[in-house]
């Protein structure tokens, strides 16, 4: 569904990717693990559309993602930010159903808001939890609203940004087993970049570690602990000691 190759992206001097290559096949959930700035957001970003990459292309579904309308691109995809990034001045209904009562496809009132509430439902939320704001819910709650908004348009391609940073270990529990149990029920694309290792084990089918530009191991999550990569084995098990330099 997803297929990189030779990506590259600088930002001045700042060399971040530097020619990555990886492949996410159609229905599998793909965890991008790896340190704190080492271009893991900017990946999501440039397959996104967000950031321009300097080289290499990007494939969605056997298509280069240059070539194809922005509208009907960006409508193949739900993302759930690492903040929430709920809209404080709306609803949260209103939240959920963003994309159903704009732009193309758009749906009457009405429908989006059953709609809104059908999947507000479907992540464990109440029906009266969609006429309160951001504002009135918890942080779990607001993952879940972000969550059933990432959803809501029944997207074929899924992204999670850091998804259970800021939660309790029981909530970010609860919110790994949802996006498992989401994605398999819409048998969709997912793609989650993380560095919380009980996520990657909860929700990948297959993982990549980005380090220094590039992908340093990729394979299926059950290889994962056996893989001797030296890099991914330090990662997976925060030793300090090992190839990656920790700052001092």
């Amino acid at each position: 569904m997803i297929a990189l190759s030779g990506l590259h992206k600088s930002f001045g001097a700042n060399r971040v990717l530097r020619g990555v290559d990886l492949t996410v096949p159609k229905g599998e959930s793909m965890v991008v693990i790896g340190g704190s700035g080492t271009g893991k957001s900017v990946l999501l970003k440039c397959i996104l559309g967000l950031v321009k990459p300097d080289a290499g292309t990007i494939r969605i579904d056997g298509q280069d993602a240059a070539s194809l309308d922005r509208d009907a691109f960006l409508a193949r995809f739900g993302m759930l930010f690492q903040g929430g990034a709920l809209f404080d001045s709306l609803s949260v209904w209103q939240n959920v159903a963003f994309r159903l009562l704009r732009g193309p496809g758009k749906r009457p009132k009405a429908e989006a808001r059953e709609i809104a509430i059908e999947k507000l439902r479907r992540v464990g939320l109440k029906p009266e939890v969609a006429d309160l704001y951001p504002a009135e819910l918890s942080g779990g709650m607001q993952k879940r609203v972000g969550l059933a908004r990432a959803i809501a348009a029944e997207p074929e391609i899924i992204f999670f940004d850091e998804p259970t940073t800021g939660l309790d270990p029981i909530m970010a529990g609860v919110i790994n087993e949802l996006i498992r149990e989401i994605v398999v029920e819409m048998g969709a694309t997912a793609m989650t970049i993380t560095h919380d290792m009980t996520s990657v084990r909860a929700i990948a089918d297959d993982v990549a570690m980005l380090h220094d530009g590039v992908i340093q191991w990729t394979g299926p999550v059950k290889d994962m602990d056996a893989a001797p990569d030296p890099y991914l084995q330090q990662f997976i098990h925060g030793r300090a000691e090992g190839p990656i330099e920790s700052v001092r």
